[in-house]
């Protein structure tokens, strides 16, 4: 089977939507330093600090973060018309031991699939996971669900607030792929199909808490931390009381852990998710 798509002419690679996440902020400045040394693609370089959803009505005193998301739905959208640009790419950091995941709202756009099969080719080196969140594009709320196409490249660990040569370098050289990638694609070069690894966000584990100050009681057992992506079986140790005692995965499957100990996830009462792995099956691909 192969299936063909329209030329991606309108790429948006977007930095700073939580604006301590620099790794990507950074990296959007240097693209702009450099913008048209051999472009040969129309790409979009966003500074965007924060994007809430752009849905709704707003107010002469809304907040920045709101006022912000609209500017971009307008400059990028608007989200779900003909006229939103073809691709985004939305650069994240995390603090937890990731290595570098490409997140989608599709399991099934083989646009974004064909490129992280690109990137786990050209980069065999760094630990690369596609994450797949089972949202409808309506109800879907990040950035890069305002474009026809659209992924985020999170990348860890590295500290909120902080840049690490490292984790930055990774960064560079996957959105440098990426872009590599549709300049390919608008040539018309037929891409070969293949099998890629997804893992689907099932659900999310809370810390232990107190039940009157619902002060969390545990941390992530020290078996589990720094361990995203292998699997977790039922009885597996989960937490670490500050007591010392040891608490139990009571999950009836084997799941995938990832944003295991998030910084940014405290507040969203997240401890880690979990996600089932499937294989699923791309179709050689090329341009119309």
């Amino acid at each position: 089977m192969s299936v063909c798509f329209p030329k991606l002419s309108r790429v948006a690679v977007c930095g700073g939507t939580h604006g301590n996440e620099l790794s990507g902020v950074y990296l959007v400045r240097e693209l702009q330093r450099c913008a048209g040394d051999g472009a040969h693609v129309n790409t979009l370089l966003c500074d965007t600090f924060v994007f809430p959803s752009p849905s709704g009505p707003i107010s002469d005193t809304a907040p920045y973060e709101m006022i912000r998301s609209r500017e971009l739905n307008a400059l990028l959208g608007p989200k779900g018309s003909p006229k939103a640009v073809d691709l985004i790419c939305d650069l994240h950091n995390t603090t937890a031991d990731m290595g570098l995941c490409l997140i989608a709202y599709s399991d099934h756009d083989w646009i974004c699939l064909h490129i992280f099969r690109h990137l786990q080719r050209q980069m065999p080196d760094i630990p690369m996971r596609y994450i797949h969140f089972d949202v409808s594009n309506k109800e879907s709320y990040s950035l890069d669900s305002v474009g026809k196409h659209g992924f985020a490249i999170e990348i860890g660990p590295q500290p909120h607030g902080v840049v690490r040569s490292n984790i930055y370098t990774a960064m560079k050289f996957g959105v440098q792929h990426m872009l590599d990638w549709v300049r390919f694609f608008n040539s018309g070069t037929i891409f070969e199909g293949g099998f890629v690894d997804v893992f689907t966000m099932v659900k999310h584990i809370d810390y232990p808490r107190d039940r009157e100050t619902r002060n969390i009681t545990a941390a992530i057992h020290p078996q589990l931390q720094d361990r995203d992506f292998s699997l977790l079986q039922p009885e597996d140790p989960l937490f670490q009381t500050f007591s010392g005692e040891t608490l139990r995965y009571k999950g009836k499957e084997p799941l995938y852990p990832f944003f295991i100990n998030e910084c940014a996830y405290y507040e969203k009462s997240i401890a880690l998710s979990l996600a089932r792995k499937r294989r699923v099956m791309i179709p050689c691909k090329g341009t119309l």
